[in-house]
This record gives structure tokens, sequence and C-alpha cells, in this order.
């Protein structure tokens, strides 16, 4: 038999063994297709309707013009009216809006002096937004009577800007917390999604169904040793952050510790469903990449969220990585409470509840 032959025969075998496992033939087909899909359609580093708030102090008419000549933009969407500042500082904290545009009580003189005609206040923390609403602090404005929106002067009144969380625009300010995220996910699943199957390969299984452990406990016994790890991996994370990047915590440690389980249990449940489909761990490992390469580029971690089309939005918001984004950044930037964070928090929880549920069921069948 000569070599040719010999790799052939190799060959061959190894396009049947393909064709048959269903799962690593689809990973082929499928990761290409979606990175295609997320670079060409979902990311956009054009931001656009940035959700921000008007406090319109002056109730003019010139407030009106104002505000809807920002709106026209479309850099922004108005998605709240304030009576006070305060009320909208509280919902950038919270991370409700991204900005705020107070327009003063004496608004119309300051038009008529040449002043400047607001004040805009940036959640500063994510760069690209707020390098897209600089862009605004010297936008034309034609405040003339009966001026169509659309219309604009040469020489235009100016906005003054306050950057919140972030007045020197570091790029380490927003990637820093961020990269907790991408990191624990890629983690946490890979840890858990080879958990049973590593059992499965060793021959444990067996040993494992004849004890009298049952599948709920099996499960809860393989996420604990994890979470320490998860903890122990942000510890790391964050300390680096500050000491080597000044990138400081100006939230409540508690809230942080709370966050931070909250994802980990969503991580280490979903590597935990990805166990059960799993037949091998190179399969385990291909579901993980199917899971990190969304949750990376969707989460809002490298491209703005506000700029992704609806349907992109739609996808993100089924990832835990993009509702853990917001819940770190909020807490470790802005200060934010758990009880401003509760919609993200209450969906990581149930998350949770709802991929052990199915874990569990899952490995029962197995078991019959």
């Amino acid at each position: 038999m000569s070599a040719l032959t010999r790799i052939g025969s190799v060959t061959g075998k190894e396009f049947r063994q393909l064709s048959r496992d269903r799962l690593s033939l689809g990973m082929v087909v499928m990761l290409p297709l979606i990175q295609l899909l997320l670079f060409g359609y979902a990311i956009n580093t054009m931001v656009r309707d940035i959700p921000i708030g008007v406090v319109d102090l002056s109730g003019s008419a010139a407030g009106r013009v104002i505000t809807e000549q920002v709106r026209v933009t479309q850099v922004v969407d108005i998605v709240a009216h304030y009576s006070t500042a305060a009320q909208a500082e509280a919902d950038i904290v919270a991370g409700r809006i991204r900005a705020a545009l107070v327009l003063p009580e004496n608004l119309t003189q300051r038009v008529a002096a040449g002043d400047t005609v607001g004040q805009w206040l940036v959640d500063g923390s994510d760069t690209m937004v707020g390098s897209a609403l600089l862009g605004l602090r010297q936008m034309p404005l034609h405040l003339e009577a009966g001026a169509p929106p659309g219309a604009y002067s040469a020489q235009p009144p100016s906005f003054e800007v306050a950057l919140f969380f972030n007045p020197e625009r570091r790029s380490q300010v927003n990637i820093v917390p961020g990269l907790t995220a991408v990191i624990l996910t890629m983690t946490m699943i890979l840890f858990t999604s080879v958990a049973l199957v590593r059992e499965r390969e060793r021959g444990n299984m067996e040993l494992l169904i004849t004890t009298p452990i049952r599948p709920l406990e099996l499960m809860v016994g393989k996420l604990v040793p994890y979470v320490f790890v998860g903890l122990l991996q942000i510890t790391i994370i964050l300390g680096i952050g500050w000491g080597v990047f000044g990138v400081a915590f100006h939230g409540d440690l508690f809230n942080l510790i709370v966050v931070t389980l909250a994802f980990i249990g969503a991580s280490l449940t979903l590597g935990l469903l990805i166990s059960t489909q799993a037949q091998t761990q190179m399969q385990a490992m291909q579901m993980t990449v199917f899971v990190l390469l969304p949750s990376i580029l969707l989460s809002g971690f490298m491209f703005p969220y506000d700029a992704m089309p609806v349907a992109a939005q739609y996808i993100a918001e089924a990832l835990p990585a993009t509702h853990f984004m917001r819940l770190i950044r909020g807490v470790y930037l802005r200060d934010a409470q758990l009880a401003q964070l509760t919609p993200d928090l209450l969906w990581l929880l149930g998350f949770t509840v709802i991929m052990l549920a199915v874990a569990t069921a899952r490995f029962h069948k197995s078991l019959d």
C-alpha cells in the first residue's frame, strides 16, 4: 500500500467522522456566517439614537426649538423630560439615559446676548458615546422666530458640557470594568461546559448514577467551586485596573459582590446547560465560542449598544454579558445602587434559575 493510499484512507475516515458530527459541521458553517452578519450588519461605530433626557427650565419657545433641532440630528433619542437637573442626574447614574440637555430659566436672554444656551450632562464612562455627544457642543442652531427645525445659522450658540465619571475621556475607564464581563463569560462558561462531559469521558458518570446524589445536588456541587474562581478573577482584574491603570472604584463593595455573583451564576448555569448537550469536550468548547463571540461584540464592550440596530439589540438582551456590562459599569464607575439596577439584576437571577432547572431536567433524562 502506497503512502498516498494510506493518506487517502485517513482522509476519507476524517470526512466521514466530520459528517457524522453534526454539531462540529454546523459550527463550520455558522461561525463565519455569524461573524459576517455581526460585523456587517450589527456592528456600527456611528453612534445614533443615544437615549437622553431634557430639562427645559425656561418653558420658552426657544427651548422647544432647541430641543427639536437637537432631536433631528438623529444622534440622540429624547426619551424623558425632567423638571430638575437632579432628576436627570439620577437617571444617568442608573443608566436609563446617557446624557441630559439642561436649558436654563434665562434661556431667552442668553440667546439674545449670544451666550451659551444650555449645558449637556454626559455619562463619559463610554468614550464613544461621550465623543458623539461632545460633537453636539457646537452644533448649529437657528433660533429666529418661525424658522424651520432644519435651518441653521453660520455662527451657532454653544453648549457647555459636563462629562461625568470620566472627565479625562480615558478608554481604560470603560474597558477595565467591561473586561470583567468578557473574561468571566469565557472562563465560567468554558469551565462548566466541560464539567459533565469530562465525567462522561472518564467513565465517572456510571459511578455518579449509582450514588444517591440527585441531579440538582450534582449541578449545584459542580457550580460552587467555580463561584470562588470567578470572585478571584474579578478581584485580579479590578485590582490590576485600579493599581496599574488608575481606574478607581467609586461604588459600594456589597453591591459589586451582589451583581458579580448574579452574573457568575448566570454564566455557570449556561455552561452547565451546554455540558448536558455536548457529547465531547471539543463540542463543549465549540459551543462556548458560539456564545462568547456575540457576547463580546453585542454586549457593549467593544461597540456602543445604542448604535446597534433593533434586531441586534434583541439578541444582545438575551445574553447575560449585556446585563452585567450595565451592572458592573453602573456599580463600579457611577456608584449606582441595586434599586436603580433592578431590571438587569432580576434578569440575571431569573436566567440563573431557568438555566439550572433546564440543565437539571436534561441531566435527569440522561440518567433514564
